[in-house]
């Protein structure tokens, strides 16, 4: 029998697998370099959600580890790029 956490669990997978449709979309098709910074830092946050929801369905520590590594790159990926793209350089 599945229980409302179950349920609770495949609603939010479907929607997070949806956001990143969208985002990847709007990454591919954005007009500006700003709109694909912005959706590639929406992307990496929502494979950080989808991954802690897994880590919560299979109850497995190495999905929360994941998550965590996930986080740190894509913070630091995001001031990069947007570093680079007020400035054209990267390294000071």
């Amino acid at each position: 029998m599945i229980t409302l956490l179950q349920y609770a669990l495949y609603f939010s997978q479907f929607c997070l697998l949806l956001a990143m449709i969208f985002c990847t979309l709007r990454l591919l098709r954005g007009p500006t370099a700003q709109d694909r910074v912005l959706a590639l830092d929406t992307l990496w946050m929502i494979v950080m959600l989808f991954t802690l929801v897994l880590g919560i369905s299979f109850a497995d520590q190495v999905y929360f580890e994941l998550a965590l590594l996930i986080a740190l790159t894509g913070f630091v990926s995001t001031i990069a790029l947007a570093k680079f793209l007020m400035r054209g350089e990267i390294i000071e």
